[in-house]
């Protein structure tokens, strides 16, 4: 039986004897009685086994080491201490692998940089526990809610020869002897004939797709070779990325908010004992402020009005706010304070946006929109699309990007155009959010950062 089983009906078990499998995360023994925390990872809830001196081989069982594996066989009874409402009462208890006296993750605290450095058995700790089940649990959520609403799940390509944001920050792949290339690449003899690269995102082909079932969305890995070592940025990470027809910017920021508060409510629902651990032991209040996001209204306000609002601000500014730039950390914390709750921010200066981003008629801004809530910053970012050929191709001729390359895309806007829009939200920058934990080290579960590719 598995401990999720047992807490599910833990009633109808009592006075049964039943048969637990798990790893030992806590053992105390005396002369005359000894007590084991088991943990099969099924739960956050541990299960107290109590043997005494009737229980088979009773001097064996004492000596068993800490994060040992265990089978128990035994009476689950209602418990008399504080922290458990049964237990179970061992009859027997075999040991399926010892554990070594060398095992790093003794019962004591540890920092998540040293976890960081075993992180094949940080998934054991009780922090990660609760991380990498949200981790699950808000991945299903997200799967969940656009099946329901009716989007198709499509897969982008890992492998591309196109640069989604223009950056040139990626991972080339090659098949060519790279020890013996000398400077010199001949792309007509690697493996596809031409530069190929790991993803950045998988947006542009998620476009194509939604031109044929109109509501689509990709999760998926995507990588950026940016050479930053900041608490929020990995060279892997996983991206959802919606792309949806007939939709203009108004209503793809229902989409975004209706979508975030689906995935935090459904959280709050089935991880609770994950966000209650987290609440108490890492990000106190974690569990108020996420069940405040689900209650607030989102406020719409444009990039100009959040610019003047900075500078008529009595506050004195790392970074001072200026018209036709970007934001910094600072004015997005100021200004999920300044609405009280999530804020939209809209109607971005071109010169800093994507090419494909529908320009409004003032040519100095287009449809873009970043999401910021309050604690964490921009949680999502998204557009709607240049739907017009002639627009797009004066944009692209701007930026001297490669049409020849880029014909398919363009081409999306030659057979049926429509108005879409959508947008992209980092998977670990929402669980940053959900979990309360700041580093995008700790809620993935090998992180890849520069100089670091271990495991």
């Amino acid at each position: 039986m598995y401990l999720h089983e047992l807490w599910e009906k833990e009633k109808d078990y009592i006075g049964a004897d039943i048969c637990v499998s798990g790893w030992i995360r806590g053992h105390r023994d005396s002369k005359e009685l000894g007590f084991i925390e088991l943990s099969d990872g099924t739960s956050m809830k541990r299960l107290q086994v109590v043997y005494d001196k009737d229980t088979e081989n009773f001097e064996e069982i004492g000596s068993i080491p800490f994060g040992s594996s265990i089978e128990v066989q035994g009476i689950l009874v209602q418990s008399e201490g504080k922290n458990q409402s049964v237990e179970l009462k061992a009859k027997r208890v075999k040991v399926l692998g010892k554990c070594d006296a060398d095992y790093p993750l003794q019962p004591k605290r540890h920092t998540k940089e040293f976890l960081r450095s075993i992180a094949h058995l940080r998934p054991r700790a009780n922090l990660f526990q609760a991380v990498f089940r949200i981790r699950s649990v808000a991945a299903l959520a997200i799967h969940e809610y656009f099946g329901k609403n009716g989007y198709v799940y499509f897969h982008a390509p890992i492998l591309t020869a196109s640069d989604c944001e223009g950056a040139g920050e990626m991972f080339e792949v090659t098949t060519l002897p790279l020890d013996k290339l000398n400077g010199k690449v001949d792309y007509t003899k690697d493996f596809f004939g031409k530069r190929t690269n790991l993803t950045v995102s998988g947006q542009l082909e998620a476009e194509t797709f939604a031109m044929a079932f109109s509501k689509v969305y990709t999760f998926g890995p995507t990588f950026r070779a940016e050479n930053s070592n900041t608490k929020t940025h990995a060279a892997e990470f996983w991206m959802i990325e919606p792309e949806i027809s007939f939709c203009d910017l108004d209503e793809l920021m229902d989409i975004e908010e209706d979508m975030l508060k689906y995935i935090v409510s459904y959280t709050l629902e089935h991880a609770k004992d994950e966000l209650l651990f987290l609440d108490k032991f890492q990000s106190p209040g974690l569990v108020q402020k996420l069940e405040d996001l689900v209650r607030s209204t989102f406020t719409r306000v444009t990039h100009e009005e959040v610019i003047t609002i900075l500078k008529n601000a009595n506050q004195k500014w790392e970074f001072e706010p200026e018209y036709g730039e970007d934001i910094h950390k600072e004015h997005e914390t100021y200004i999920t304070e300044y609405f009280h709750g999530p804020v939209f921010i809209t109607d971005w200066p071109k010169d800093i946006k994507a090419f494909y981003m529908k320009q409004n008629d003032d040519g100095k801004t287009v449809r873009a929109v970043d999401l910021e809530v309050p604690l964490s910053g921009e949680l999502m970012g998204g557009s709607q699309r240049e739907e017009d050929f002639d627009k797009l191709v004066t944009r692209m001729k701007e930026l001297n990007m490669d049409l020849d390359e880029m014909k398919w895309y363009m081409d999306l806007r030659r057979y049926g155009s429509v108005v879409h829009s959508g947008f992209g939200m980092g998977f670990e920058r929402l669980l940053i959010y959900l979990t309360g934990v700041d580093n995008i080290r700790d809620v993935i579960p090998y992180p890849r950062t520069p100089g670091n590719c271990d495991f």
